[in-house]
């Protein structure tokens, strides 16, 4: 994934305004944003839909007879960490929000990620489970668990002791997948039940993709929205750490905006 197919993905107007109908509510069919472009005829959509796919804004999961387009935001989050963040920190920090939806009971919300790392799945199981290397993307965070179905897993701050995160270990299959509930615990006012993160690691050649789903939310609830804009910071910060050994300098949101 390079930043030339997503700088040339999102020059052309038409695509924008697919990304931008993504956005408003993810997860939608072909027919569906055909409507978002009236004078353009369907071939011109999925023409316009499928450079979007090529430069890893859009992806698509089927749901039963249905081909879904879902957005995702992480190379505009690696944009925005190598060319915007030193320019223009202040003000183009929103552009990190875009998200993107998969596999779950159809208009169920959830968060749905994608990510390139030139590394070894190994390396990368390695990143997710390791304390010292976690605490240097996951906001400070670092992870305790021994990584067993049926294991706790916490994400607490090594200073305060403060959980951030915690749940259970629901599947464990290294270097490949690991799966777990989650619930809130950096903000003492949020109640809501526990949602799961399925993160799943395939190899790409000199590469691997980095899939990360967020769902079980019953209802766009203040967990749904507090992990909104975080995600795609932990992922690019990761992929950072990972290809270059360089953690990127990342100042965690307030509570409305951070995630696990």
């Amino acid at each position: 994934m390079d930043d030339e197919a997503a700088f040339r993905a999102l020059a052309d107007a038409s695509r924008r305004i697919l990304l931008d109908r993504l956005f408003e509510r993810d997860g939608q069919a072909l027919e569906e944003l055909e409507a978002a472009l009236p004078e353009m005829t369907r071939f011109g959509v999925m023409k316009h839909l499928r450079v979007l796919e090529a430069a890893h804004l859009v992806t698509t999961r089927r749901a039963r007879r249905r081909k879904l387009h879902f957005l995702n935001p992480v190379p505009i989050r690696l944009i925005h960490d190598r060319w915007i963040s030193k320019y223009a920190e202040s003000w183009m920090s929103g552009m990190a929000d875009l998200k993107h939806a998969l596999e779950a009971p159809m208009n169920a919300p959830m968060h749905v990620y994608e990510i390139y790392i030139r590394a070894t799945p190994e390396r990368i199981w390695q990143a997710l489970t390791d304390s010292d290397l976690v605490k240097r993307y996951y906001f400070g965070s670092i992870i305790d668990s021994d990584f067993r179905a049926g294991s706790p897993i916490v994400y607490k701050q090594p200073d305060t002791g403060r959980i951030d995160i915690e749940g259970t270990v629901i599947e464990a299959d290294p270097p490949r997948r690991l799966v777990h509930t989650f619930a809130v615990g950096w903000d003492p006012d949020v109640k809501d039940a526990p949602t799961r993160v399925a993160w799943e690691i395939t190899p790409m050649g000199e590469a691997c993709r980095l899939s990360v789903t967020h769902d079980g939310f019953a209802e766009e609830n203040e967990t749904f929205a507090q992990t909104k804009s975080g995600w795609p910071m932990i992922l690019s910060g990761l992929k950072t750490l990972l290809e270059t050994g360089n953690a990127l300098q990342i100042t965690a949101p307030e509570p409305a905006a951070v995630t696990g």
